[in-house]
């Protein structure tokens, strides 16, 4: 089982970044997946999730601003966000949503929100 997440960078406040993440050696197609985040000296919280018939749901820091989508044919799960604000700046993870446990955690996207 791997996760490789990917597309994160430095952006002003207000730019928009594209996250992927890839995932392999499960049935990708048939688990919700969601998009976690963990700031410096912070804990890590879910900020997005869809389930694996795309229903999807939000942390309210993120709603308005982020969308979740998957290709369930790519196995890949996509995290566009807009509007973005310094307290987004976080490493970015995927992992299981609604699961009793997680998969091995990959080794995330750095998304740096700073003029």
């Amino acid at each position: 089982v791997q996760l490789v997440e990917s597309g994160g960078g430095l952006v002003q406040p207000g730019g928009s970044l594209r996250l992927s993440c890839a995932a392999s050696g499960y049935t990708f197609s048939i688990n919700a997946m969601g998009w976690y985040r963990q700031a410096p000296g912070k804990q890590r919280e879910l900020v997005a999730g869809i389930t694996s018939l795309g229903n999807t749901n939000y942390a309210d820091s993120v709603k308005e601003r982020f969308t979740i989508s998957r290709v369930n044919a790519k196995s890949t799960v996509y995290l566009q966000m807009n509007s973005l604000k310094p307290e987004d700046t976080a490493v970015y993870y995927c992992n299981n949503w609604r699961a009793s446990t997680f998969l091995p955690w990959g080794q995330g996207t750095q998304v740096t929100v700073s003029s």
